[in-house]
């Protein structure tokens, strides 16, 4: 038998018009700055957090959306105590601390992540806030925590981009 009947010739179909369509699309799509994206998670994930801080607090009211902007001393308000005593009931931690704790954490992780300031370090607290709020709080929540959790790792993963506090000191202090 000889090599041709074992391995009959190959014949290379002509590449399909939707292949040469998608194709130099998806090469376009490749070209999505990593940095453009890490800018748009920093600030998406940012307003999820401040947002919800500023359910917690009285006396300090900013939102850059909407315009709102009351300017004083915050304080931690009452429905938010209220809210950890009846709703969040989370185990280990009183509401007394959990409350001031969480409303703190949600004012100042976001703002570093929008600084691009600690950004991973940032991620890294806002990402294990969601897992107790997951776990805990809202375990029914997933598809939305599942979001924030994915913006969450690649900000851990890739960093905050060009556009950040974060690039310029290391650019400062890289080794030679």
């Amino acid at each position: 038998m000889t090599t041709s009947a074992i391995h009959p010739p190959t014949t290379t179909a002509p590449t399909p018009r939707w292949a040469r369509f998608i194709q130099p699309t998806i090469a376009l799509f490749a070209r999505i700055p990593d940095s453009l994206i890490a800018l748009i998670g920093r600030f998406s994930i940012a307003a999820v957090f401040w947002k919800s801080g500023q359910t917690k607090i009285e006396g300090l009211a900013i939102d850059l959306i909407d315009g709102t902007f009351t300017l004083g001393i915050p304080r931690l308000s009452e429905s938010a105590l209220t809210l950890f005593q009846d709703e969040y009931r989370l185990p280990l931690v009183p509401p007394e601390l959990a409350a001031p704790m969480a409303a703190l954490a949600e004012h100042v992780f976001p703002i570093l992540i929008l600084l691009g300031l600690a950004t991973r370090f940032s991620a890294l607290a806002l990402l294990g806030m969601t897992l107790v709020i997951q776990t805990f709080v809202y375990p029914g929540a997933y598809p939305t925590h599942g979001v924030w959790v994915a913006v969450l790792l690649y900000l851990i993963a890739k960093g905050p981009g060009v556009l950040s506090i974060d690039h310029g000191i290391a650019r400062r202090y890289r080794p030679a």
